[in-house]
Order: structure tokens, then C-alpha cells, then sequence
């Protein structure tokens, strides 16, 4: 199979990065005026990675996004909004319901599991979902306040023992984020265009401080869009939906030293008219699997009690969540209309039963933070317990031996030291213990419950050599549990899988940050982050051939290596952002470049501000190399190599918010993204990219 694109010229990875930092250098010290700057996105906080530090001097590769990002991007899906994150990428389309993640090559939709090798935690809270050419994770960006990426197998120890390439947290909207300081409520409605598609969407929020310590947040949302065309005017059948939302959060401060948040989100889709693959290419994969009508309710519930004592000891979080991903599927047909074909025996086809799928999860998890110190050092040790009840459910009208239903129980135990030596080290150690017992459904015959235990151990270190410059590393070695499906798939001639070994991952890294302040203003700042690192997995879980007795084996291993710099300059007239990312995925036994490593890419931002009227522009270009991938096929052994074209998109953005004056209060945001309209196709999706895409917003913020 050959991609077609259209094809820029060749990527040189080193000489274009070398060519885009160029540019920061030149151009920065030419624009920067004599004033505050802002400082840049590697000066943010990192909320999830332990102790809050900023993302300069954690000693593991961190992006943080926050809502200024988010507005900027204007995004219709989450996967718009990684578009500045090395090494991190939705794979699997741009449609409503095909959003998967992707970290440094592990992450794809059509390999079974695959979502379970990362670990998406929305307010805290565990969300997982899978399905046949489905994607993983169902939301509305809109919701968001601040999204955290944590890349890698480092954050394991925290977040699960399966978090073989990464961790993605989403931190949703708060009332303090809208109530200015001496106000009581704010409000802000927003309403949003884009042109490829006729997308609309529409918000309303409402913020109530009611006493001192107690608040309140309403916030509703609609979306809707038609289908959207790519870049040879193409229409992507399926890509349209219309997809309401909302979230009610409150927080009470209770006395000086307790917090209790209560939140609940609720994101739902309708489609009567969608592809059986959001995660297949567009008219090609229709024509070939059909259409059908698929709701999707997506709800999160949350309670949290945190606690600040006087016994540096004793720092206690307790959380209760519940988490219910569902998908309903009726009327399967043809692109013609006939009716598809569900049988009554285990089969294949049996994709296009009418059917209910869920995923329901429980969660308890408490949490206690220590702090010691002594001379010349200080310590903070964190420590808890994680159990989780998960329910997979899929009522059908014929069996399905692909989608078993079952139950996972686990419980993590899990301890981190982080260890301040001076002013100038820092080490972090860990270790997590989850314990799985995984149950068949009534439907899986010939099965039985599965109950085995995985273990992650990291350690990372930081030096400051000097002011400017520090040194970091770190080792990492987890292990997955298999899945559900991987336990218990099955059909008339496969058996279920009960004797899978764990996938185990090991990872190393190694980084240098720099960062300086005044370097050709008095207030601006330049930060540089650079990774290397090498990610190992032994005992891949795969599906087999159609004459194998069983669905999944422990048939591959894997090896990931490359390099991600992240670099950014801030003044306050002028700004630039950097994202460089390097992934070189190879089957061990094979040496074929796997499927799900990313093509190499730089992003490059370089804008500018009038900070007097509150105006904000610039330009982004994204550079992405051709790639040679492969798949092998577990029967024959055939190796089957495809080729994806390099491709440059180009994006322009002006916003307005001014700070006094008759339009205070207002956002105006426009953005005109693949502005020379280029057919192109990311090779982790199977849908070309986008066409010419303006997008306009408008909000307005009130307070009293």
C-alpha cells in the first residue's frame, strides 16, 4: 500500500532542527523589548510527577499544557491539542470517537490492548475503553483547564505498573478560575466556527462563591459539525457528530487545613450516520466495514478530601470516583443501505450486532505525603493505596468471543521518595506492587480467573551543575498485566489465553536542561530541554494467526529509542516554542520498523505580542519526515513494509483579549490552520490530514 500525499522536499531531521533553533536564536534578540517576560512553557509547574516542580528541573520529560494552549488551539478534538508535544501524538484519526494515544511509539488503536500501555487520568480518575477499531478515550476539550503529559515509564510508580509509555492527566475547569479576587460570580459564554465542516460549538459557565472557601462551577456545552474534507477536497465519511457536555465541580475549603472537591462530567455523541472504524481510513475502510448509528456516554464522578495537618508527617488524600465509558450500536448496514449480517454463532461479523458496550470502573485510592528534613537535606515520601473495580460489559445480539465481558480487580501499593540534597540534587525512588484478579463473564467458555501480581521500580537523579545547566537520568522498569480481551477473547477453534506472561518494560534516560534569564533583555528567558532514551519490552502481547488455538501470545519484543528537545523564549513582545521528536521503533527478533513509531517532526512557533491592546500572533509550522513502516504477519511471516510521505503544514492564529477598556472581558480568537490546503497523511493515522481549516471564537467574561 502506497499513501498518497503530496511530498515537500526531503526531511534532513538534524539540519532542519539545527535550522529551527536557528531561528529562535536570531530572531528573538532582534524582537525582545525591555519588559517582563512571561517565562516559558518549561518554566511551568508539574503537578503529577510528586512534588510540584517546574518542568525544567523534573528529572523526566514533562510537558505541562495550560488554558491559555487550549484556547489558542481552539481544538474540535484532544488530539488538536498535543500538536507542540514531543513525542506525544493521537494515533488512529482525527473523527470524534477515534481519539488514541500515542508516546514515543507505543500506542495504537489496532492492536489489541495497546491504550492499556498508557495511563489517562481525568481529575484523577482512571479512564479506559476499548473496541473493535474504536477509539480509547471520549471527551470535549472544552472541559479542560490544564492537561499534564508525563512520557514514559517514570511516572509508573504513581499512576500503575502498566504505564509502559506514559501518563496523560486532565485537570478540569475550576470556579476560581473564572472569579477575580473582591467578586462573588463570574460567568463566561463562548461561541465558536470553523469553516471545514460548518463545526459550531457553544459554551456557557457559570462560577458562584457563595463564602469564603466555598465554590461552585455550572458549565454546559454543544458541538456539531458536518463531515470535514481533507486537503484534495475529499469528504471523510463519518467525521461528523453532534456532541453535548457538561461538568458541575464544587470545592469547600473546611477550616484552614481541609479541601473536599465534588465533581461530575458527563460528555456524550450522536452519530447516526458513522463509520464502523473511527480508527480506519476514510471512504476506503467505509466502503469496506459500512456505516452504522453509535451513541456515546461518557460520565466521571468524584469525590476528594485532602488534608494539611501540623505533623509533618501526616499529609492524608482520599479519593472515591466512578468512571462509566458506553457505547450502543444499532442499524449496521452498507454505504447502499442492506442490512449487515449478525449470526448466531461466534464469528467476526458479529462486529455489526446491535450491541451496548461499557466499561465501568470503581475507584478508591488514599494517598499520605511525609516531609522530613534535616541539615542540609529534605525529603518528602509519598505512599498510598489504589483499588480499582472494573466492569467490561457488551450485550449482544450475537456473541461476541473478540469483546468478552469480565471483571479486573486491582490494587496498588506504591511508595516515592523524592530526596533534596542542598540546592543543587535531587533523587527519586519508587516502587508500586498492583495485585490483578481478572474474572471471565458467563459468556467465555472454557475460562478461569486469572491472578498474578506486576511491579514497577524507578529511580531518577537531577544535578544542577551550575545556575544555567543541569544533568538528569533515570531508570525504569515496569510490568503490564494483560488485559481482559487478552485473557479472554475466544471463538469456536481459539481457546482463551489464561497463561499469558506480563509484558515488561525497561527504560533509560538521560537529559540536559538550560535555562537563563535576561539573556538579551532584562526580563526575557530562554529554556532548552533535551532526552535521550531507550524503552525495551519483552513478552509483547499480540493476536495470533487464524490457525493458532489460542486469541494472544507473548510472540514479540520490542525496542524504542530517540531523542526529544523541547525549547522555548519568552519576552514580552515576542515569543518562540520548539518541539523536536526522534523515534526509532524496531521489532527485536525481526529488526522491522514497528507500525506505531511516529514519523521524526519538529514544530516550530514563533509569534509576537502588543501587550497595550491585549493582541497576541503568530505562525506555526509542522515538519514531519516520510517513514517506512512495517507489519508482520503471525501465519505466513511475511513482512510487509509501507512508505508515508513527508509533509509540512503551516497555521496562522491573532488573538484579542483586552485588559480595560469597552471590550474588556472579550476573547476574539481566529486561526487559519493548513493554510496552503495540503493533502497529506500522518502515518499513525489511517485518515488523510485536515483540509484548509479557519476557525473564529468569540468570548466574553462577566463578573460581579
Amino acid at each position: 500500500m502506497q499513501p498518497t500525499s503530496q511530498r515537500p522536499p526531503a526531511f534532513p531531521g538534524l539540519a532542519r532542527l539545527l535550522t529551527t533553533a536557528a531561528i529562535i536564536a536570531i530572531a528573538a534578540p532582534a524582537s525582545a523589548q525591555e519588559s517582563a517576560g512571561t517565562g516559558t512553557f518549561l518554566g511551568r509547574l508539574i503537578l503529577g510527577a510528586g512534588q510540584s516542580k517546574v518542568a525544567i528541573d523534573t528529572p523526566q520529560a514533562v510537558t505541562a499544557l495550560e488554558q491559555e494552549d487550549i484556547d489558542r488551539e481552539q481544538p474540535a478534538t484532544i488530539g488538536q491539542l498535543f500538536r507542540n508535544v514531543p513525542g506525544v501524538q493521537t494515533a488512529g484519526s482525527d473523527r470524534p470517537l477515534g481519539t488514541a494515544f500515542n508516546i514515543r511509539g507505543i500506542g495504537a488503536t489496532e492492536q489489541t490492548a495497546s491504550e492499556a500501555r498508557i495511563i489517562v487520568n481525568v481529575d484523577g480518575v482512571p479512564k479506559f475503553y476499548e473496541q473493535y477499531r474504536l477509539g480509547s478515550f471520549f471527551t470535549e476539550p472544552e472541559l479542560y483547564r490544564r492537561v499534564e503529559v508525563l512520557r514514559g515509564p517514570g511516572s509508573a510508580v504513581l499512576y500503575g505498573s502498566g504505564a509502559i509509555g506514559g501518563t496523560v492527566n486532565f485537570e478540569t475547569k475550576d470556579a476560581g478560575d473564572f472569579i477575580p479576587d473582591g467578586k462573588s460570580a463570574a460567568a463566561r459564554f463562548k461561541l465558536g466556527y470553523d469553516t471545514n465542516g460548518d463545526g459550531v460549538v457553544g459554551s456557557a459557565i457559570y462560577a458562584l462563591r457563595t463564602a469564603p472557601g466555598a465554590e461552585f462551577l455550572a458549565a454546559l456545552g454543544y458541538r456539531t459539525a458536518k463531515d470535514y474534507k481533507d486537503g484534495a477536497g475529499t469528504t471523510l465519511r463519518g467525521t461528523g457528530s453532534s456532541a453535548p457536555s457538561a461538568l458541575l465541580k464544587g470545592t469547600f475549603r473546611l477550616g484552614e487545613t481541609q479541601t473536599l472537591r465534588l465533581s461530575a462530567q458527563r460528555f456524550e455523541s450522536d452519530n447516526d450516520n458513522a463509520t464502523l472504524s473511527q480508527t480506519g481510513g476514510g471512504n476506503v475502510v467505509a466502503d469496506t466495514f459500512g456505516i452504522v448509528q453509535r451513541d456515546t456516554t461518557d460520565t466521571t464522578i468524584s469525590a476528594e478530601w485532602q488534608a494539611t495537618t501540623d505533623l509533618a508527617w501526616l499529609n492524608p488524600k482520599v479519593q472515591l470516583a466512578w468512571s462509566d465509558t458506553a457505547v450502543s450500536q444499532r442499524n449496521a448496514r452498507t454505504l447502499s443501505g442492506a442490512p449487515q449480517t449478525c449470526l448466531p454463532t461466534p464469528s467476526n461479523l458479529n462486529v455489526f450486532c446491535a450491541v451496548d458496550y461499557a466499561y465501568r470502573t470503581a475507584l478508591l485510592k488514599v494517598e499520605n505525603t511525609a516531609s522530613l528534613q534535616g541539615a542540609g537535606w529534605e525529603n518528602f515520601l509519598t505512599f498510598g493505596l489504589q483499588a480499582t473495580n472494573q466492569r467490561r460489559v457488551a450485550q449482544s445480539a450475537g456473541p461476541l468471543g473478540f469483546h468478552p465481558e469480565g471483571t479486573d480487580r486491582k490494587i496498588g501499593i506504591y511508595a516515592q521518595s523524592e530526596l533534596l540534597l542542598g540546592e543543587r540534587l535531587t533523587l527519586i525512588g519508587g516502587a508500586r506492587v498492583d495485585f490483578g484478579n481478572r474474572k471471565q463473564g458467563a459468556a467465555v467458555p472454557g475460562a478461569a480467573p486469572v491472578k498474578d501480581e506486576a511491579t514497577a521500580l524507578t529511580f531518577a537523579a537531577l544535578y544542577k551543575l551550575s545556575d544555567d545547566l543541569s544533568v538528569f537520568g533515570s531508570l525504569a522498569r515496569t510490568e503490564r498485566l494483560p488485559t481482559l480481551d487478552e485473557l479472554y477473547s475466544w471463538s469456536a477453534t481459539k481457546a482463551p489465553a489464561l497463561s499469558l506472561n506480563k509484558e515488561t518494560a525497561t527504560n533509560a534516560e538521560l537529559g540536559l536542561a538550560w535555562s537563563r534569564q535576561g539573556l538579551w533583555g532584562p526580563d526575557d528567558s530562554l529554556q532548552i530541554k533535551a532526552t535521550v532514551f531507550q524503552n525495551r519490552i519483552d513478552d509483547l502481547i499480540t493476536t495470533t494467526a487464524t490457525t493458532d488455538t489460542v486469541f494472544h501470545r507473548n510472540l514479540a519484543r520490542a525496542r524504542f529509542h530517540g531523542a526529544e528537545i523541547e525549547a522555548g523564549y519568552e519576552a514580552d513582545r515576542v515569543f518562540g516554542r520548539l518541539a523536536y521528536s526522534r523515534v526509532l521503533g524496531k521489532d527485536r527478533d525481526f529488526s522491522y520498523t514497528l507500525a506505531t513509531t511516529p514519523a521524526e517532526s519538529v514544530s516550530l512557533t514563533l509569534g509576537g505580542r502588543a501587550p497595550e491592546r491585549g493582541i497576541e500572533y503568530g505562525w506555526r509550522g509542522n515538519f514531519v519526515d516520510s517513514i517506512t513502516t512495517a507489519t508482520r504477519s503471525t501465519a505466513t511471516g511475511v513482512i510487509t513494509p509501507t512508505r508515508y510521505a513527508g509533509y509540512a503544514t503551516h497555521a496562522v492564529f491573532v488573538s484579542f483579549k483586552p485588559q480595560s477598556g469597552a471590550f474588556e472581558g472579550f476573547d476574539v480568537q481566529v486561526a487559519v490552520e493548513n493554510v496552503f490546503d495540503r493533502d497529506y497523511r500522518n502515518n499513525l493515522s489511517a485518515d488523510q490530514g485536515r483540509g484548509r481549516t479557519v476557525k473564529l471564537s468569540l468570548a466574553k467574561a462577566l463578573s460581579w
